[in-house]
């Protein structure tokens, strides 16, 4: 899929079943495999030893999971869930109808351990035709073709400030980026709801820091 080297081809039907009773999950996550997910297929095993790629120092592999759904919604959680029970990083294309979406989270390997993952923010694309997906195979070794992945599939939430910034950096940069924007959205709101005019005047300078802040990420 997607372009991918023939020999990444893996093209494995894998049982929905065997993510729900093989692992540790809720009654409410096991109903939503049960009806979200139609099939699931890994097709694709992007290593050092099915590409010309080196090894990362991060990522040792990369699987490509193709998830057929049953309607065009799709809870994170399960791709939360199946990510945590893998100890390789995966890129997600969900399918419905014959439309696809690229699904990543970024997920890092743990201080303490090798085999434990922190999985952090997902980013998708829209529902596009496959040959519409923003996704190519760039980069020279694991580590960087993941990252790509992450940008291509992120987009603009995901510039880059300057050249020494790498993934993580952008990734934190973007999630200060929203968070500010919430307390902007919630101090607006509350200077329109505010009758005492000093009271407004105060909330404006305090906003006009958040803005500029902002401005400055």
């Amino acid at each position: 899929m997607i372009g991918l080297p023939k020999t990444t081809e893996f093209n494995k039907r894998i049982p929905k079943q065997k993510f729900y009773e093989n692992m540790d999950i809720s009654p409410n996550l096991k109903k939503i495999f049960v009806e979200q997910v139609k099939i699931i297929y890994w097709r694709n095993k992007i290593a050092a030893s099915t590409t010309n790629l080196a090894p990362g120092t991060n990522v040792t592999e990369l699987e490509v999971f193709e998830v057929r759904l049953n309607n065009s919604e799709l809870d994170e959680s399960l791709l939360r869930q199946i990510d945590k029970g893998i100890p390789y990083h995966i890129l997600f294309l969900l399918e419905y109808q014959g439309k696809y979406q690229a699904w990543i989270g970024y997920k890092e390997m743990s201080s303490s351990s090798k085999n434990i993952f922190r999985i952090g923010k997902y980013y998708h694309t829209d529902w596009l035709s496959e040959d519409k997906l923003p996704l190519k195979l760039e980069g020279l070794n694991l580590d960087s073709v993941y990252e790509n992945f992450v940008r291509q599939i992120a987009g603009d939430n995901l510039t880059i400030k300057n050249a020494e910034e790498d993934i993580k950096e952008s990734i934190e940069r973007d999630e200060k980026k929203k968070m500010l924007q919430k307390q902007i959205d919630k101090l607006q709101d509350k200077i329109r709801k505010e009758k005492q005019l000093n009271k407004q005047m105060e909330m404006n300078n305090d906003l006009k820091k958040l803005r500029k802040e902002l401005s400055i990420l």
